[in-house]
């Protein structure tokens, strides 16, 4: 029975989750289960959704799964279909699916790793993205979607490159689908993370050692942050508690953006 006195953030909802089988997207799944909306996960690694999902699932929430590769366009609109079936509609999308860069300049990643990340980071955004309004045309008939970027889009970065322009990439598709579909009652904003403690900054990290506590050091808060702090930022955006906000790109950052 929903809790019709403190009803949580995101009650009565379907929500769908991209990357959700480990950090950022593994928490958002928590959360907006918490939060009292219905989730379908997608990721590549099934053993990862598996576990996840079972998680929610003992925790009292609402939560089911799909296999998904971002860099497919079919595997992606199936993923997104796939949650109009199993819940019957689509409310909110969290586009949070992504793959890091091998670490250094320009001229040093391979020409196949560029196609991947941008396959992945860009296309595979894009191809949700449109995907997600169809489904909430058909059937919420209006929504919220929220794309994960990176503070590390918002000015130069010689360390990863690619992966920051195509997040600055993100970050225009974000603010011109927000123009596009506001009419319609389809909000979309991003969330631009700083330093955040997922298994790609820990990679990161041992690939480049010293990168943490640098994100640490240009950051006013002194720490980097758990991934269940972004999930929070990015439910805020999802819920009509943020029913005015749209193509926004919030930095999520401790202060570092500052």
């Amino acid at each position: 029975m929903e809790n019709t006195v403190n009803p949580g953030l995101l009650t009565g909802k379907v929500a769908f989750i991209s990357g959700a089988g480990r950090g950022i997207g593994a928490a958002a799944a928590r959360l907006f289960a918490r939060e009292g909306a219905r989730v379908l996960l997608a990721a590549r690694t099934e053993d990862q959704l598996k576990a996840v999902t079972e998680e929610v699932r003992a925790a009292g929430g609402t939560a089911d799964y799909v296999v998904c590769d971002l860099a497919d366009a079919t595997s992606v609109r199936a993923a997104v279909d796939r949650t109009v079936e199993v819940y019957g509609r689509l409310d909110l999308a969290f586009n949070n699916g992504a793959v890091a860069q091998q670490p250094g300049p320009v001229d040093g990643l391979p020409e196949a790793d560029f196609d991947h990340v941008t396959a992945v980071n860009l296309k595979g955004v894009w191809l949700a993205m449109a995907a997600e309004v169809a489904a909430i045309r058909a059937t919420a008939g209006t929504g919220a979607i929220v794309n994960n970027s990176s503070v590390g889009s918002l000015r130069a970065n010689p360390v990863l490159p690619v992966y920051g322009a195509l997040k600055r990439a993100v970050n225009s598709l974000t603010e011109s689908a927000a123009v596009t579909y506001g009419p319609e009652g389809i909000r979309v904003n991003a969330i631009a993370p700083g330093g955040t403690l997922t298994e790609m900054v820990r990679h990161w990290d041992e690939v480049t050692p010293g990168v943490i506590e640098h994100l640490k050091s240009v950051t006013p808060l002194r720490r980097t942050a758990a991934p269940e702090e972004i999930a929070e930022a990015a439910a805020w955006l999802l819920s009509d508690r943020a029913s005015f906000v749209s193509g926004a790109v919030l930095q999520v950052d401790g202060g570092a953006g500052a």
